[in-house]
């Protein structure tokens, strides 16, 4: 039987990458605000 979760993570980091979240604010917002760590 085949397990339901099969990891791609080249597609995961596609959507919730780095630089996925480069297109929205989010990056901007948290490097206006001065932080020290952007993305884990």
């Amino acid at each position: 039987m085949k397990r339901t979760f099969q990891p791609n993570n080249r597609k995961r980091s596609k959507k919730m990458g780095f630089f996925a979240r480069m297109q929205t604010n989010i990056i901007k917002k948290r490097r206006k605000k001065g932080r020290k760590v952007l993305s884990h």
